[in-house]
This record gives C-alpha cells, sequence and structure tokens, in this order.
C-alpha cells in the first residue's frame, strides 16, 4: 500500500548496477517543464547548446489551452516519476495539486470555448464539429 512502512525497498525492484536513479526533486513549473520536455531541472541538457522558445499565446483561449497542455506534462511526467518512487509524498501532493489546477482548468476552457475532447458535450447537444479545427485557424497553430 502507499506510504506504508513494509519492508519493501522500491529501489532494490529497479536495481539495476551502475545507473543512478536520481532523487533530485528539483521540480520545475508545469509551464517551463512543458517547454523543456521534462519537469526535473537537472534532467534538462540542451542538444549542442540550443534551447526551447517560450511560446506567445495569441488570445486568451491560446492562453488556456496552453495551461491545460502544460498541466496535462507535468501530471504524466510526475507519474513517471511517481512510478520509480511512490512513497515520495512531496511529488505525490504536488501530483494531486496538479491533477485539481488542471480538471478546473479543462472545465473553464470547455465552458468558454467548447469541448476540449469529443466526450464533453454541453446544452445537450453535441457540438464538437461547432469548433474550429486548429488547421482552421489564421496565422497557423503551435498546437497541431
Amino acid at each position: 500500500m502507499l506510504f506504508e512502512d513494509n519492508d519493501f525497498d522500491i529501489n532494490m525492484a529497479f536495481f539495476i548496477p551502475d545507473v543512478n536513479f536520481n532523487r533530485d526533486v528539483n521540480i520545475l513549473s508545469p509551464m517551463e517543464g512543458f517547454l523543456r520536455g521534462n519537469m526535473f531541472q537537472n534532467e534538462y541538457e540542451p542538444y549542442k547548446g540550443l534551447t526551447y522558445f517560450k511560446l506567445n499565446p495569441k488570445d486568451e483561449k491560446e492562453r488556456m489551452l496552453y495551461q491545460v497542455m502544460a498541466l496535462s506534462f507535468a501530471i504524466n511526467d510526475l507519474n513517471l516519476y511517481l512510478d520509480l518512487h511512490p512513497d515520495d509524498k512531496q511529488v505525490f501532493e504536488l501530483f494531486k495539486k496538479y491533477v485539481k489546477e488542471e480538471e478546473d482548468m479543462c472545465q473553464s476552457y470547455v465552458k468558454k470555448y467548447g469541448p476540449l475532447e469529443v466526450t464533453e458535450t454541453m446544452g445537450g447537444k453535441f457540438n464538437w464539429l461547432n469548433s474550429p479545427w486548429p488547421w482552421d485557424t489564421k496565422g497557423g497553430s503551435m498546437y497541431v
């Protein structure tokens, strides 16, 4: 059971000689982690000195969508960490916080702009087709 005191050593379950599974939990913000592709400060190594670029949303709709994407990424990355370190209460609490924030942000987005997923319905009608498709936006899009 999660966080129980028992004799099971999770580190031995994944033991690979000469490999150090980093438990440094210097965790970035969801947006910074999303841009880097990694939520952990010490895990990011730019390729040949190149770095990521910051997203500049064109409007409130795009800003909210980027936040949903960043929170979803953070949840997935922290989930991977918790697979290896299930007893890390600090990261588990952060994981739960991001899940709640992502749920709230998705609800706000859907109320304002329509469904993010085909399973989301509003107003008693199927309105998935009414939303503009990503490739229908003027000036291109960063999230296709």
